[in-house]
């Protein structure tokens, strides 16, 4: 039993801090309030003066996937011999002792959310997982919660003498494959329970299923205008679930992103300059506590 007394409480749900007791009993919160009836062993935190906040959450990153320390044999977030590659699931590459969980968890992060791709049009499934650990297994919140897309820059850099050197062409794969898996959906549950009718098995497009049926979220890789609105125009065209992530000039189409009404994950703040730095040279923002990854 653990008690954090007279610390200024930030619960998500108020919109100001207030000044309260936390009681934990047995690693989860058991009561929040005043003058809370604390068992006699319970071990107490003075936390006056300080700020206390539930755990952050980070929407969208690498963390377990990118090598941290070490060099390509390290690295397992974007698979580099195939453009589309739905199939992969960030849950088989997570290292869990990774030394960036703990600093994470040092920082205040709780919980995150994390995945393959960024280089690829499309790069796997993302998995939510606690900072704290020594088997993903049982580090999981949620496994395949969105699948991971990438418009812009990384496609076309990455790919440019294999197969993708424009933005069109990332479309134009994403779109093709969305199309094929589609068919290869729509097949399946017209074949229902006759084994004869199905279509041959087909690991990508079977990954894809949970984005057709609108379970899962095309998680959209794109920091530049035009490569949002393509991300939102090919969802718009399949009727999928999408989040956009990074949106790094959303700042120049702030009135069409309201109206689109989707959930946005914007970040990184910090790093090398961005477009709008160069633009913008004396435009500054806080930090977000939902900062995208690469």
């Amino acid at each position: 039993m653990l008690c954090i007394k007279n610390g200024t409480v930030h619960d998500g749900v108020h919109r100001e801090g207030f000044q309260a007791d936390i009681l934990v009993e047995d690693g989860k919160i058991k009561a929040i309030g005043e003058n809370l009836e604390i068992p006699g062993d319970a071990e107490v935190v003075d936390a006056d003066g300080l700020q206390v906040y539930p755990g952050f959450v980070e929407a969208h990153g690498h963390i377990g996937l990118d090598g941290y320390g070490i060099g390509y044999e390290g690295m397992d977030y974007n698979e580099m011999n195939d453009i589309l590659s739905p199939q992969m699931r960030g849950i088989d590459g997570v290292k869990p002792m990774d030394p960036a969980f703990p600093k994470a968890a040092a920082a205040g992060v709780t919980c995150v959310c994390t995945g393959p791709g960024s280089a690829n049009v499309l790069g796997g499934t993302f998995t939510t997982i606690k900072t704290v650990g020594k088997r993903v297994d049982d580090m999981v919140v949620r496994d395949g919660v969105a699948m991971k897309c990438a418009f812009g820059e990384n496609p076309k850099r990455v790919y440019r003498d294999k197969k993708d050197s424009s933005r069109m062409t990332t479309a134009a794969l994403l779109r093709e494959t969305l199309f094929k898996a589609r068919e290869y959906m729509e097949k399946k549950e017209a074949a229902g329970d006759d084994i004869s009718k199905r279509p041959a098995f087909d690991m990508k497009l079977e990954a894809l299923l949970p984005v057709m049926r609108k379970e899962i979220p095309l998680k959209a890789h794109a920091h530049a205008a035009e490569d949002l609105f393509t991300a939102l125009r090919i969802a718009r065209e399949f009727d999928l679930k999408i989040t956009l992530e990074h949106v790094t000039e959303g700042h120049l189409i702030v009135e069409e992103l309201v109206k689109e009404n989707v959930p946005l994950a914007v970040g990184p703040t910090l790093g090398s300059a961005s477009k709008f730095e160069l633009r913008n040279k004396s435009w500054t923002t806080p930090g977000v506590l939902a900062a995208a990854g690469c």
